[in-house]
């Protein structure tokens, strides 16, 4: 007798195989997974604040099927060129207008798109709130007063030491700019060493109630460990002298209420506030439509990147650290994520 239940399920598993070779099939697979067959070369900041939003990138680019087997870290000067280039695809830790001054290396063959985090980037200079109300001091030209300097002179050589950035970095330019411009260089160092470790001695000193000053940004970790308003301020400019690429922005260095500023409202930083953007090569952009819509919609809160950075600081660093915490954020946000998702497949089909 014939066993007709097996016949049955050998036939269907027949018709389900010839259904998958249909070109209908085929299509309906490509268009889940429009960058299958895709390698993306990408990379990420040396300032490891902006590691996290890379893996968050790479993960959504996986779900459409692209292939981003490692991600290089590159300075910004180095990115920029190679990214004009075609020798990398994509990263997404372009900071504008503080990175306006690369514009001229990267146009002709790569191009800002979508944006990471809009506004709500700020960068400014801080000291200790103790040293700030015992001394008087709300404006960074406060400290070049000679009695002032001494107070964060750590090496006796009778200026101020200032954390400030690496060399490379688009912030370094900027503190570079301020010190001619400002003529701070009689009156400031500028401590140019690795910025986390910079960092730690810096939340050192203020653990042994000594005076700190130093450059940060938002979001990162230094405003968990010292938090404005209780622990430092951020002090004002009283004139904001930007480089020449970003004049054009001075009037937007105000923010109307900002916890722990010291002076009067509105708080006057000196630095405009900036946009966390994606930065890809053209031609990657034409050849990969879905790519380009996701990079185009895909946000990410400066509050969720804040949370991550204070994670991080805290120990959870690693490769895994990093992987887990982006593919919980994308779970947790997986309503938005799978429109974006949605949204750059039918791009593809375009």
């Amino acid at each position: 007798m014939f066993d007709t239940k097996a016949i049955l399920k050998t036939t269907t598993g027949a018709a389900m195989t010839a259904m998958m070779t249909l070109p209908g099939a085929v299509a309906a697979d490509n268009h889940a997974m429009p960058g299958e067959g895709t390698t993306v070369d990408m990379a990420r900041a040396s300032w490891d604040t902006g590691w996290w939003q890379a893996e968050v990138y790479s993960q959504l680019l996986q779900e459409l099927g692209y292939d981003v087997s490692r991600i290089t870290t590159l300075d910004n000067p180095p990115f920029y060129q190679t990214v004009a280039q075609g020798d990398v695809d994509l990263w997404v830790n372009g900071w504008f207008p503080l990175h306006n001054s690369y514009e001229d290396a990267f146009s002709g063959g790569a191009e800002k798109v979508g944006y990471v985090a809009k506004g709500g980037a700020l960068q400014g200079y801080l000291i200790d709130k103790k040293t700030a109300e015992e001394h008087d001091i709300k404006y960074v030209s406060d400290i070049t007063k000679d009695e002032n300097q001494e107070l964060f002179d750590a090496n006796g050589d009778g200026k101020a030491d200032l954390v400030a950035c690496p060399p490379g970095w688009g912030c370094e330019t900027v503190i570079s700019h301020h010190f001619e411009a400002y003529d701070w260089n009689d009156d400031f160092n500028a401590v140019k060493a690795g910025y986390s470790a910079s960092m730690a001695d810096a939340l050192g000193r203020f653990q042994n109630d000594q005076p700190i000053f130093f450059y940060t940004w938002t979001p990162n970790w230094t405003v968990g460990e010292l938090t404005p308003g209780e622990d430092v301020v951020w002090l004002q400019m009283k004139e904001t002298k930007l480089p020449e690429d970003q004049a054009d922005l001075a009037d937007e260095t105000t923010v109307a209420e900002l916890e722990g500023c010291q002076g009067a409202a509105p708080c006057d930083l000196g630095w405009p506030a900036n946009d966390i953007r994606p930065v890809a090569n053209s031609r990657f952009l034409d050849d990969n439509p879905a790519a380009e819509q996701l990079l185009r919609e895909a946000l990410i809160p400066i509050a969720d990147i804040f949370e991550q950075n204070a994670k991080m600081n805290k120990g959870a660093d690693s490769p895994e650290d990093l992987e887990q915490q982006a593919s919980a954020w994308i779970e947790e946000n997986r309503g938005k994520v799978d429109g974006w998702l949605k949204s750059a497949r039918e791009a593809a089909q375009m």
